[in-house]
């Protein structure tokens, strides 16, 4: 049944040298690595206008001001990226290039935010396309978390089934979000000389005034906030892999289509807010408000919000093209869990899919769905990333000088990056510090510990098990201990199986019921005379502490035996048949796993229904 059910819902497995016909087009590319970054235009406006709320309100000049220094930030990050794909032809993350240019701490650093920008990536995205869809159906707010779980699971399924096949089928609603915002804009300003603007369409009010004595502050903190529309910048190249070839021209085009659409949009969307007077609430969004003004209850507005939400939610699904594999890189260097460095059936990392899709519904849930929540701590690891990012390259072009005649240039754009983008990283955890941007700031460095701890263990096991010379010939003896309780089949199965491994096999029981042990002795007496049966007293009724100083004993005789357990273990056809049973080989295993000279051996003794 689980076979057939991962083979229905995952797909057939697909040989390793398929590898090559799961690259992206670039039309596909872009849905699967740009949806995060398009998809932020939903929000980024709202949350620039959330800030000067919250102080009374804002001259609307302000939120244009601050949409076109977003917009220049954008432009000097769609360059320095776009060098780091010509550098970095077989993947660019910030973790490869600050490994190789600034060293290990830098690179672990940049790979805890890299991670941690991902879980949260998924995590925003998946909860402001539920927030897109409560806002038309008010009727399911109360089950938001419920929504995500759901919504998550889709995602995690599709992404098992492999890039190509979840890029095609995610390629729809990028591309159905881009053109129905392309059909809000256009009629958004048409209609305004002939219909004008209803101001009763908003809910709320709006002050004309920006108080005096909020300042610069204010200002750093919106801009901090409309910094957002930027995240997923960098996606394109830490996946330039997974591009057809060339791999850093096709990149390098998608990149630029990418920056020049999530460019408009943004624009757009700040536009026609400060038009239509748009002002955040909780109850409905910045984008639905003004989709409500433009196209009323007609079934335009549900297409817009239709295709937000589903852009929304599977711009999630850039998280789930990266995460992956940037924990891939990572456990192939050993700072990860080495399962996270292996492919399932459909060339994915699925293990890396997994733990995102877990990872980002405990996020959901701890902030209870609210995406004005979340983006707090969105931008600390994103900025955090360009930054080290950035510098790296810049270290790159420095070192190449000699081989580079235009490495000044280069030199010049990604110093302007990571000057730009280390300023906003200053301004985002001085404004959003006390919002939640702490959690971050404290997650990233005890993550690059954790990494350094993983590494550690690794290096150790390695030089633990590495053969420097032949050893000498060892002479083992080999001691056979059979925990029993009763005398059945399954008890004579292990017996004889005992007796084909050694001449020195022993069965021990222990003592709780005094009738039952005698009753054993008598039976063993009968089935198994030429195995001694060894009774060990229990006061407290324990079966496992008896069995392990027992065992202490045996090994403490002489430090060359090896011995080996073994348990007969009845194995029901029916999975929860086997809850019925006694799990003496699993406890015993947990209790002498760390033992270097006792095996535990299982002997399985199927049942019948």
């Amino acid at each position: 049944m689980f076979r057939f059910l991962k083979r229905f819902l995952v797909g057939t497995p697909l040989p390793t040298h398929a590898s090559g016909h799961q690259r992206l087009g670039n039309l596909v590319a872009l849905a699967v690595f740009a949806s995060d970054a398009l998809s932020s235009t939903a929000y980024a406006t709202e949350e620039i206008l959330w800030v000067f709320d919250e102080a009374g309100g804002a001259r609307w000049f302000h939120l244009a001001g601050l949409t076109l220094a977003v917009l220049v930030l954008l432009v000097i990050l769609v360059l320095s990226y776009g060098q780091t794909i010509a550098a970095y032809p077989k993947g660019g993350g910030s973790y490869i290039v600050a490994k190789e240019n600034l060293g290990r701490v830098p690179s672990l650093v940049a790979g805890a935010a890299l991670l941690i920008d991902y879980t949260l990536t998924a995590a925003v995205s998946v909860a402001a396309g539920i927030a897109a869809i409560v806002s038309a159906l008010p009727a399911l707010r109360e089950h938001r978390i419920a929504l995500a779980a759901a919504v998550l699971l889709v995602i995690v399924i599709m992404n098992l089934r492999g890039v190509k096949e979840s890029g095609r089928l995610f390629a729809v609603p990028t591309y159905a979000f881009i053109a129905s915002m392309v059909v809000l804009a256009v009629w958004g300003f048409v209609r305004i000389p002939f219909f004008g603007v209803d101001p009763e369409v908003v809910k709320g009010t709006v002050s004309p005034v920006l108080p005096a004595a909020a300042g610069g502050w204010l200002l750093m903190r919106a801009f901090a906030s409309g910094c957002s529309a930027l995240t997923g910048v960098e996606a394109i190249s830490d996946g330039v892999p997974a591009f057809r070839p060339p791999e850093a021209d096709n990149a390098k085009k998608t990149l630029a289509a990418m920056g020049v659409i999530l460019g408009i949009m943004f624009l757009g969307v700040s536009a026609l807010a400060l038009v239509y007077h748009a002002h955040p609430s909780h109850h409905e969004t910045v984008l639905s408000q003004i989709a409500r003004q433009v196209f009323g209850s007609s079934p335009l507005y549900y297409v817009i919000q239709t295709s937000t939400a589903l852009i929304l939610i599977l711009a999630a699904n850039t998280a789930f093209a990266d995460f992956p594999r940037l924990a891939s890189f990572m456990a192939k260097d050993g700072y990860l869990p080495r399962q996270l460095a292996n492919q399932g059936d459909r060339l994915a990392y699925s293990n890396g899919i997994v733990v995102l899709g877990v990872l980002s519904w405990l996020v959901i849930a701890m902030f209870g769905g609210q995406v004005h929540s979340i983006i707090p701590l969105y931008a600390v690891g994103v900025f955090l990333s360009f930054t080290i990012s950035q510098s790296a390259m810049v270290a790159h072009w420095s070192k190449r000088r000699a081989e580079e005649p235009k490495w000044r240039r280069q030199v010049a754009i990604n110093l302007t990056g990571a000057i730009a983008t280390g300023l906003v990283l200053a301004v985002v955890i001085a404004t959003k510090f006390t919002h939640g941007a702490w959690l971050v700031c404290g997650a990233i460095p005890v993550m690059a510990f954790w990494f350094t701890r993983v590494h550690r263990h690794y290096v150790s096991a390695s030089k633990q098990l590495k053969l420097d010379a032949v050893p000498p010939p060892r002479t083992l003896k080999h001691t056979v201990i059979i925990p029993v309780a009763g005398i059945h089949k399954g008890v004579l199965t292990a017996v004889e199986y005992a007796r084909s491994l050694t001449s020195h096999v022993r069965a021990v029981t222990v003592r709780i019921d005094d009738a039952q042990t005698a009753r054993l002795e008598e039976e063993w007496k009968t089935w198994a005379p030429d195995v001694p049966l060894i009774v060990l007293d229990s006061p407290y009724r324990s079966l496992i502490e008896p069995l392990v100083e027992f065992l202490d004993k045996v090994e403490a005789e002489d430090k060359d035996d090896l011995v080996t357990v073994v348990v007969a273990e009845f194995v029901p056809r029916r999975l929860w048949h086997r809850l019925l049973h006694n799990q003496t080989a699993l406890i015993l295993n947990a209790a002498l796993s760390v033992r270097p000279n006792i095996v535990v051996t299982t002997v399985r003794i199927p049942l019948d229904d």
